[in-house]
């Protein structure tokens, strides 16, 4: 159980893309081979990007590969750099839970809405529906990174390449 919940981003991510793969493939030989298309490939496979750039952004969190410039952060004291990384550190989290918040409502308004997609006429909610979650998964391995990087004493000592 433990690694299910420490791993359940790459899960995801994993499980995702191999349908992806494969829908993608089943969609480029149905199309070769009969010169008609899988029309549902493209909202399919759009959404599904969208969900993997979410859990592939929680990837990124934990492992503190997220991108970054550091050209001040680098030229700064070690304790003005503890204070930067903690500045930093409270505005990405910041940014994070307004993006939760934020598709967490337009995921209520497909709800009330009764929006469907174009494709396949599903609810639009069933591709929403991870997004906020997602935003809240990267905001937990955010938070884990800063608490490893704080304890190692990083933060203070050498330049974060992360922050």
């Amino acid at each position: 159980m433990r690694f299910l919940l420490r791993e359940a981003e790459k899960i995801v991510c994993a499980a995702l893309f191999l349908g992806m793969t494969l829908l993608g493939f089943a969609n480029v030989v149905v199309r070769y081979g009969t010169n008609y298309s899988l029309a549902a490939t493209e909202e399919l496979l759009t959404n599904g990007f969208l969900i993997l750039t979410v859990f592939g952004a929680a990837i990124a969190a934990r492992r503190g590969e997220h991108l970054a410039v550091t050209l001040f952060y680098d030229a700064l004291p070690a304790a003005l750099r503890w204070v930067v990384f903690v500045i930093s550190g409270a505005l990405s989290i910041l940014l994070l839970a307004l993006s939760a918040y934020f598709s967490w409502e337009v995921l209520m308004h497909q709800l009330s809405s009764g929006v469907r997609s174009y494709g396949l006429s599903l609810p639009a909610w069933y591709y929403q529906v991870a997004v906020p979650f997602g935003f809240a998964l990267i905001i937990v391995r955010y938070l884990q990174r800063l608490v490893e990087e704080a304890r190692k004493g990083r933060a203070a000592e050498q330049g974060i390449p992360d922050v």
